[in-house]
């Protein structure tokens, strides 16, 4: 795994300079300014801070009093997830959760799945902002965001009698999957409201930044920013992710951009091109960040003991 890892990380950085150049790439940045990137990356490394309130929510009684070791598995879980190809990292947090919190592993894998579930929502509601931007009628286009928006809620209150009348009529896997997503969901509503409104917060502003600097490296129109936000996100949970998302993580923002209205001509898939690498880096580097921070966090505490 680890060589298969390098050794898409060097022919994608190869390929890059190749057609590219690496320099000519990272002088983008100089469009964007040392604030505004700055900015962004605080922004980005925040919303782990999010996920990590999230997953504090999920089990309070094992993670009391120990937000700052959450802190640092989640940026583990993180990072495996980003470095290794074909969804491997995501075992590793029922693994983590189980050594470090002593959390069941079936109770946390029902619990990691509810979560993507939230996040696959949470995702297309906030992607969908730059549709509502492009649409024609903007109050029946934001009526019926809002609908989307607020759906999980709604079907958390008919969960018991759905549920009940879905048991016993399900093929095997389906229902095996069936009483997984039951066990992964919050007894409570209140808990539930939070896990959504962590989840929507977590997405909404890492989206939003990723479509502001798209917009800010030359993708346009607005929507075309949001599309690219969705498209590699959307790249990141597909089972042929590539380790580190090189290639598959750009070429979903140039997707995703192009199917909300970006120009799909020779030179405005150029700019597509470049601003997506620009803005991969970016999400690497947040996660970097994010690592980083979650270690200095754990450590200064132990010294000051």
């Amino acid at each position: 795994m680890t060589a298969l890892t390098l050794a898409c990380l060097l022919a994608y950085l190869a390929f890059v300079e190749w057609q590219w150049g690496w320099g000519r790439l990272l002088a983008q940045w100089q469009k964007v300014g040392t604030g505004t990137t700055i900015a962004a990356l605080a922004l980005l490394t925040a919303t782990y801070l999010v996920r990590t309130q999230r997953i504090h929510d999920y089990f309070p009684a094992a993670t009391a009093g120990q937000f700052l070791k959450l802190f640092r598995l989640t940026q583990v879980h993180n990072l495996l997830n980003i470095m290794l190809p074909f969804r491997a990292g995501e075992t590793s947090f029922p693994l983590l959760m189980r050594s470090q919190f002593s959390v069941p592993l079936p109770r946390a894998t029902a619990a990691l799945l509810v979560m993507r579930l939230l996040d696959l929502h949470a995702l297309c509601a906030a992607a969908g902002i730059g549709l509502v931007l492009n649409a024609g009628n903007h109050a029946a286009a934001w009526l019926l965001w809002a609908l989307f928006l607020v759906s999980p809620l709604a079907l958390f209150a008919v969960k018991a009698p759905v549920f009940r009348r879905l048991h016993g009529r399900l093929p095997g896997k389906l229902e095996t999957l069936l009483e997984e997503v039951e066990a992964g969901i919050p007894a409570d509503a209140g808990r539930f409201a939070r896990a959504w409104g962590f989840t929507v917060l977590n997405w909404g502003v890492k989206v939003l930044v990723l479509a502001w600097v798209l917009g800010l490296l030359g993708v346009s129109p607005i929507a075309a920013t949001f599309g690219g936000a969705l498209g590699g996100e959307l790249s990141s949970v597909l089972p042929v992710h590539a380790p580190g998302g090189v290639g598959t993580y750009p070429a979903g923002i140039t997707a995703g951009a192009a199917a909300f209205g970006a120009d799909r001509g020779r030179a405005g898939l150029s700019v597509l091109a470049e601003a997506s690498i620009n803005a991969h880096l970016m999400i690497v580097a947040s996660a970097c960040i994010g690592t980083a921070l979650s270690v200095v966090l754990s450590w200064i505490p132990a010294r000051a003991r």
